[in-house]
């Protein structure tokens, strides 16, 4: 029997420790999305046509047997989700299509034998304890299409400047929620192909990512990983060879964000979230005429949101939230669209979405030329009064200083007024006032 699919039942007790017995011819195997317990047998080795071997969603625990790294024929190994604590050296002669053992325990390092697997497509250990440097040994396995090291304890930078080797192939890569730090180099981004095909190149690979035998009748098996999309996690149960990402998020990225980026032309997620980046969004991004989700949000960026980015039509999500973005917010095509989350948190932003109650935005009374933006601009009307009450009072104190008929008739007006409010003052003063002033003949 070749195909021997004992998945999503109730089995809660362990494997038979003769499990060689049941699947002694099996190249297909599976008993994922029980309930078994314990730990792997190593009698699981014993069968040695098995290429495909599932144990996913279980509650398996110890080591991944070392007869399981080493088997020449096994080329996909699923043990995600379970509580296994260690991965062994894997051969020289390992022919591994697919290495899932995310959402475990495992600690240590990630083995440098990965290096023997120079067919190895998937790549996913997320959601381990896993620590030590950025992998740049994997650099040299070219046939890579998924790299999953999400949520573990990598640490430092992710250039590679000693290793030779690129990825070609690779169309989704997540380094999300680890330590990683200092500048992404930008020319490492320009190596990898398959996220740099134009539109008629991608439509022309419309298929999923899976193993496929050809041998005496034909299996298949379709990975699956989780990715983060438009805010949200979600499983993919069938991956699209189209399908492109870059999760850079929750790291410790400085620097600039790369203007290589604008050659992924084929793109179709980008989260740059919760780094440091700094400096200005990179107006390549407009390049990116597949993009469909964008996050930069959480970081220290600056300058004005590019016009350009309007351009990029199938955008369904965008986060800037959370930087030090200044100006008024594009409101053509996609970006009319996008809610107020989306630019919040960036206190020199203005315009819709953001509403006249948010610190972001100018209110419609307030002339925008208090934005720092909107350039020195001069209001008239408040220059105008100025200069009328300034020449005004000139010509009046003017004329009483150098015209005397002027300064006689002011005085006598001056007084006749006094009079009429206070008449006592007439009567006090009487015929000591100023008679060269008074005087009705001069």
């Amino acid at each position: 029997m070749n195909y021997l699919d004992y998945s999503r039942n109730n089995f809660n007790s362990t494997i038979p420790t003769a499990i060689e017995d049941l699947v002694p011819n099996a190249r297909f195997f599976s008993i994922a999305s029980n309930n078994l317990q314990g730990i792997i047998p190593r009698s699981i080795c014993n069968s040695h046509k098995l290429e495909i071997l599932d144990m996913s969603n279980n509650s398996l625990s110890g080591t991944v047997p070392h007869c399981l790294t080493t088997m020449s024929t096994l080329s996909v190994l699923n043990l995600r989700r379970n509580n296994l604590r260690n991965v062994a050296k894997l051969s020289v002669n390992c022919g591994l299509q697919t290495l899932d053992i995310s959402d475990n325990q495992i600690q240590g390092q990630l083995p440098k034998s990965l290096v023997s697997c120079q067919q190895l497509q998937v790549l996913n250990v997320g959601n381990n304890q896993i620590t030590g440097p950025f992998p740049c040994f994997i650099k040299i396995i070219s046939t890579l299409r998924v790299i999953v090291l999400r949520s573990n304890k990598f640490y430092g930078g992710v250039g590679c400047p000693k290793t030779d080797g690129t990825w070609p192939m690779l169309q989704i890569i997540d380094l999300a929620h680890n330590n990683f730090s200092g500048k992404v180099p930008g020319r490492a981004l320009t190596t990898w192909l398959a996220m740099m095909a134009n539109e008629d190149d991608a439509s022309s690979k419309l298929k999923y990512l899976q193993f496929q035998h050809n041998g005496t009748g034909r299996i298949y098996y379709q990975d699956t990983i989780t990715v983060t999309n438009k805010g949200q996690e979600m499983e993919l149960e069938k991956i699209l060879t189209i399908f492109t990402s870059i999760d850079f998020s929750n790291n410790r990225f400085t620097g600039s964000i790369p203007d290589e980026i604008g050659e992924l032309k084929s793109l179709h997620v980008l989260d740059f979230s919760n780094n440091d980046f700094r400096g200005a969004i990179p107006s390549s991004l407009s390049n990116l005429s597949q993009l469909e989700s964008l996050d930069l949000s959480h970081n220290t960026l600056s300058g004005q949101i590019p016009l350009q980015l309007t351009k990029l039509t199938f955008l369904s999500f965008l986060n800037l939230s959370n930087n030090q973005l200044e100006g008024r917010i594009p409101s053509s095509n996609q970006f009319s669209t996008f809610p107020k989350s989306s630019f919040e948190g960036n206190k020199g932003l203005f315009g819709p979405p953001l509403t006249e109650e948010n610190k972001t935005r100018l209110s419609p009374s307030e002339p925008e030329k208090n934005h720092p933006n909107s350039g020195d601009e001069i209001d008239w009307n408040v220059i105008s009064v100025e200069i009328g009450f300034t020449c005004g009072l000139g010509i009046a104190i003017g004329s009483l200083l150098f015209c005397k008929r002027w300064r006689i008739w002011y005085y006598k007006t001056m007084y006749r007024i006094l009079v009429r409010v206070f008449p006592q003052l007439e009567q006090r003063f009487g015929r000591h006032r100023r008679h060269v002033y008074i005087s009705e003949t001069y």
